[in-house]
């Protein structure tokens, strides 16, 4: 038969010592006595002021000789305490022959037992207090306590001012610490939430999970019955404007519940203290809510105010921050040491995030989610126990905290472990039919004249639009539509309202024709590259018109939501960088422009990637495992004994290099070969200005487009024309003069 568990706490009658007590506990009536000694000397001085204090305390001494007897009797008890605490023998012994005391004691039970010494003890510090008052007042103890109360109204008045110079001062405090943990919480009561579930679109994989998590509202006792606990709370991350507030918001709508904000920056404080007095004021109004509604949401937006340590699981949370890579937890496959070995490499704790972590705010808050509970209201706090009675259990609030954070990384491991905010869900871009579907939302609140079809080419060159930007966009086109003195939207609204949020509002200004010609060439480049390599891409469109921060620019969107790339898309994406270089060489004699540094930057920057941590170059290593040891990478050229870190950088540097290179050979020979596309949409951009990207396509494929009509490149004598312009244009350039040839008109 297999042993039971032994309990981990000794039952009394198996200890060998008694339990010690506290320094306290072994002093507290021997202080008391002699504090009531010294009252008895005090006042027999001030009875007879030649009495000295000597004589005084002989005086007392002889004529209150129980005071003495008290304090020796007492020094006995605890001396008898200290031996059964040190010596097993002697508490052995005294247990064996005075057993049936404790018997008789023991009968009674824990609760009882704890009235019974309460009321002895009350009544010992009163008639320590009536002897007192007796020798004060020169009367018999009894009667010296019925007098007290009289004697309490006669200094009642200067009673009163010393309390209210202490009050005002006080006031004074709490008024300016009460103010000032006052703010940054808005509170909305169930009639006035009108957000459900159905009016959030775009993210039916969040709502399902959320949807599950409302039975910590609606029934938790399920859970509680079988054993279980309910859940504490909700994070909701990933990018700004997905819709986390409104999902939080209609959980509270769902329900029936109150619904409090807490405001990101309600806990950032002047003063320490005032932190931690709004988490309390918090969760005490949270706790009055919940009993009166049957439970609570309370949403905290900005959860990475909160934190103040950053440092999160491998993998749980934040792809940036992920030791493992973005697309593959490479972390699954190693053994824990392993795993806790390129962890411990790869983080480093970091400072606060946030100001309102610090001064004990995050301290106070973890302590009011951990769930412990004090009994509730002053009555049964304190009334009760000084009664003897025993304390009403708390009440089961229902409050569930649901917090959003763009920044999963700030928060602090001790606020996401289990129990306290352990639901974690991200809240990433909509999928295509996520858009969508919020598209159609937001368009059904006005009038429009929009095609399923339209609809669905909007949602497919808007792939990461979020729910903000997507209503934003439409309100945009209601405005534009309204500009025009029209009450619908139409598509050209919307298309200008895309571009307007997306590129900003064109700056006023005209090239001069040589300049014009340059940067047209420049974008027909990369638009040319981008249609003939970049099949995981489509363009969205192209423009020279002048941007705060641009000339010009050819943008690209997914037309299918992708979660993997591949070194084939990498290259075509150089590929298309390197275009306005290899294009401006070919095009104007081997001279280029400034223009093409951010092109080279990210061409670089991608190949970098490839080369050192992708698995995409002529080697395997990874370049951050080798900075990160300082070993230096295959393929260094360094001379012995040189600074590894100096041969690293040579060496990945020139086989980055060697694959620029490449590619740069590439695009020549391609743009070379598509000559005269590259001219085409050089000189559809230089008439129009801005090319849709089905239009940029129909110019390339001599088609007819959505408002281009590019069959008009196909004639025979187009390509002549474009020449023409483009040779004077050249001429134009070398000699910082106005081309003689003025921009080809073509017709149909």
């Amino acid at each position: 038969m297999a042993d039971l568990p032994q309990s981990s706490r000794l039952r009394d009658s198996d200890r060998l010592t008694r339990i010690h007590l506290s320094a306290f506990d072994r002093f507290k009536f021997l202080i008391a006595f002699t504090l009531v000694w010294f009252i008895l000397v005090w006042a027999a001085m001030a009875d007879n002021p030649i009495l000295s204090f000597s004589d005084a305390a002989y005086n007392v001494s002889v004529q209150r000789k129980w005071i003495f007897v008290l304090a020796i009797l007492e020094v006995i008890r605890q001396f008898h305490f200290l031996i059964s605490e040190l010596a097993s023998g002697y508490h052995k012994t005294w247990g064996k022959y005075f057993l049936f005391i404790d018997r008789l004691v023991h009968k009674i039970s824990d609760w009882n037992r704890y009235r019974i010494s309460r009321a002895v003890k009350a009544l010992i510090w009163i008639a320590l207090f009536a002897v007192v008052l007796g020798a004060i007042y020169h009367e018999p103890p009894v009667k010296a306590l019925f007098l007290a109360p009289k004697a309490l109204w006669q200094a009642l008045p200067i009673i009163a001012q010393l309390a209210f110079a202490v009050v005002f001062i006080l006031i004074q405090f709490v008024a300016m610490f009460w103010f000032l943990s006052r703010g940054g919480i808005d509170t909305y009561f169930p009639d006035d939430i009108k957000t459900r579930f159905t009016d959030v679109w775009g993210q039916d994989h969040v709502l399902n999970r959320l949807r599950e998590n409302l039975m910590f509202l609606e029934r938790p006792q399920e859970i509680e019955q079988h054993g279980g606990y309910v859940p504490g709370g909700v994070l909701l991350w990933g990018p700004p404007g997905t819709g986390k507030t409104l999902m939080a918001e209609s959980m509270a709508g769902e329900t029936g519940k109150p619904f409090v904000f807490v405001d990101p920056g309600a806990f950032n404080n002047m003063f320490f203290g005032v932190g931690v007095l709004k988490v309390k004021g918090l969760f005490r109004k949270l706790r009055k809510l919940a009993l009166r509604y049957g439970g609570v949401v309370v949403f905290f937006d900005e959860a990475d105010s909160l934190g103040n340590r950053g440092l999160v699981r491998p993998g749980q949370l934040s792809s940036e921050s992920n030791v493992f890579g973005t697309s593959c937890h490479g972390g699954n496959y190693l053994s824990n040491e392993a795993a806790a070995l390129i962890t411990r490499e790869k983080f480093v704790v970091g400072s606060a995030a946030g100001g309102g972590g610090g001064m004990g705010t995050l301290q106070a808050l973890l302590t009011e989610l951990s769930g412990l509970k004090k009994p509730r209201g002053f009555f049964n706090r304190i009334v009760r126990r000084v009664l003897g009675m025993r304390p009403k259990e708390p009440p089961k609030y229902r409050i569930l905290v649901v917090m959003a954070t763009n920044l999963p990384e700030a928060l602090d491991e001790a606020l996401l472990r289990p129990g306290r905010i352990d639901r974690i869900y991200r809240v990433g871009y909509p999928s295509k039919l996520g858009r969508i579907r919020t598209y159609q939302g937001y368009l059904d609140k006005v009038s429009h004249t929009l095609s399923e079809e339209e609809i669905d080419k909007l949602a497919t060159i808007t792939p990461y639009a979020t729910g903000a930007s997507i209503k934003d966009t439409i309100n945009e086109a209601l405005i534009i539509a309204i500009r025009d003195e029209r009450k619908y939207i139409t598509w050209p609204d919307v298309v200008r309202a895309k571009q307007l949020k997306e590129l900003g509002p064109p700056e006023d200004v005209e090239y001069i024709e040589r300049e014009r010609h340059a940067v047209a060439i420049h974008e027909a480049c990369h638009a040319v590259m981008a249609h003939v390599v970049r099949k995981h891409m489509s363009i969205d469109l192209a423009t020279i018109e002048k941007g705060s921060d641009y000339l010009g620019m050819v943008a690209s969107i997914p037309p299918d939501d992708q979660f993997t790339h591949w070194r084939s898309e990498y290259e075509s994406d150089i590929l298309v960088s390197l275009a306005s270089l290899a294009g401006e060489r070919m095009f104007f004699g081997g001279d280029n422009s400034s223009g093409v540094s951010g092109d080279l930057e990210s061409a670089t920057t991608i190949a970098s990637f490839m080369e050192g941590h992708w698995g995409m170059g002529s080697t395997i290593s990874s370049h951050a495992s080798n900075k990160r040891f300082e070993i230096g990478t295959p393929g260094g050229k360094g001379k012995p004994g040189e600074d590894p870190a100096k041969e690293m950088r040579r060496a990945l540097a020139d086989r980055i290099e060697e694959n620029l290179s490449n590619l740069l050979k590439r695009a020549e020979e391609l743009l070379a070969e598509h000559r005269f596309s590259v001219l085409s949409v050089a000189h559809a951009l230089e008439t129009h200005k801005t090319l849709a990207g089905e239009d940029v396509a129909a110019v390339i494929e001599t088609r007819k487009g959505s408002v281009i009509d590019g069959s008009v490149y196909a004639n025979g004598n187009v390509s002549e024309q474009l020449e023409a312009y483009h040779t004077a244009a050249l001429s134009a350039h070398r000699d910082h003069a106005k081309p003689e040839v003025a921009l080809p008109v073509l017709t149909s």
